[in-house]
């Protein structure tokens, strides 16, 4: 499996704007062949943060996640949302394993 991690800090007076943007580019992502997961998560202790966690097949499933018209304007949205630049994690999952 081909896992995304984004963390992103919100500007606080937009935190509202930021989970709606977020939760229709989720709600779109799910629909999408490629995509076996995609969770948003508010951190507890400052609403501000948020983590993106996100698993697909392979890369390739991710790729076409970002051509999509509903994540293209999830990212134009939140664009100006953001109190410092997104950061994107690529990982590779072990466990569980998708040959199990």
């Amino acid at each position: 499996m081909y896992v995304v991690v984004v963390r992103v800090h919100v500007i606080a007076d937009r935190v509202s704007d930021f989970i709606s943007a977020t939760l229709a580019n989720a709600q779109g992502t799910r629909q999408e062949p490629g995509n076996v997961r995609f969770d948003v998560l508010q951190q507890k202790d400052d609403p501000t943060r948020f983590t993106l966690y996100e698993v697909y097949p392979d890369e390739h499933g991710f790729k076409a996640h970002q051509q999509t018209a509903h994540y293209l304007t999830w990212k134009a949205a939140v664009a100006d949302m953001m109190a410092s630049p997104r950061v994107g994690e690529k990982h590779h999952s072990l466990f569980p394993s998708p040959w199990a």
